[in-house]
């Protein structure tokens, strides 16, 4: 797959990192971003982890300067979007924001563009059906940070063409990636057990059972967890985990109900690793239990 072309719409933690891993991995990469400035800054902050990677021993300086040269900013959609093979959106978790994006892709890209989807609990089929492409639409839901994490969870819509999903495994085999296919449901199937756990976490700290340093250890240690529910909720974003729990909420019922602390934090601003804040202090990007 080496002439593939991704292009990727959205520039934030999710965005850069699909991005970077699709230049690693050989693929041409375009960014594109409705704010310049965020893009530029996407570049910059990939091409600082490149040259870490390289110091660490974990990358060649030729690889970091070929990746370089496979990723470039798009200055628009259309840019982005033409001949792409893929073009995957990893920006606000709305529909409405996604269908917008799309139908705005759809005018520019090919016949043959797959429209993938980073989205954590969205229905794929709806989405499909509101852009008109139902059978070449597809979720791709990457796990944090993309170029580290082993899983990809594709969705396949109601409509979604076997073609389509057989691309889609063909791309996350190329980007060295262990994929799960799931059914289009609600939360598919990680979301629906991850931030089931994350809220009961956050029910459990908000009612005083434990600190969140100690319930976070808890399942580190006791469950093998490589990070704890409250420090992944950090990492996520408590603003990305209340959309998927207010989303699942009402398609799914009352287990979902998010918690009214969670509810707090975010209207206090207080949204974990990007803002510096959340259950924990970020400093750096280290954890500092509060």
């Amino acid at each position: 797959m080496n002439n593939t072309t991704v292009a990727v719409i959205g520039t934030g933690t999710m965005g850069q990192g699909i991005a970077q891993l699709v230049a690693t991995c050989g693929l041409n990469a375009r960014m594109y971003d409705a704010a310049p400035e965020r893009a530029a800054a996407a570049l910059h902050a990939i091409g600082e982890r490149l040259t870490r990677s390289v110091a660490s021993g974990k990358l060649t300086d030729e690889a970091r300067r070929a990746a370089l040269a496979r990723l470039t900013i798009a200055p628009s959609i259309a840019i982005a979007s033409a001949d792409a093979d893929f073009v995957i959106e990893a920006i606000t978790e709305q529909m409405s924001a996604k269908v917008d994006l799309f139908c705005d892709v759809a005018r520019q890209a090919s016949s043959k563009t797959i429209f993938a989807t980073n989205t954590s609990s969205l229905s794929i089929t709806e989405l499909g059906s509101r852009i008109g492409a139902a059978e070449r639409t597809i979720g791709l839901h990457f796990f944090n940070p993309p170029p580290t994490m082993e899983l990809i969870e594709i969705v396949r819509g109601d409509e979604t063409s076997q073609s389509t999903i057989d691309a889609s495994l063909a791309l996350a085999s190329a980007l060295g990636k262990t994929p799960i296919l799931v059914r289009d449901v609600p939360g598919f199937a990680t979301s629906r057990l991850g931030v089931i756990l994350g809220a009961e976490a956050i029910r459990m700290l908000e009612t005083g059972v434990a600190s969140a340093e100690d319930i976070d250890r808890g399942m580190e240690l006791g469950y093998r967890h490589p990070m704890g529910p409250l420090k992944l909720t950090d990492w996520v974003g408590l603003d990305v985990r209340l959309a998927i729990l207010e989303h699942l909420h009402a398609e799914l019922g009352e287990q979902f109900r998010p918690p009214a602390l969670l509810r707090t934090m975010v209207k206090a601003g207080k949204l974990g690793k990007k803002t510096g804040e959340g259950f924990y202090i970020w400093k750096n990007g280290v954890a500092i239990a509060r």
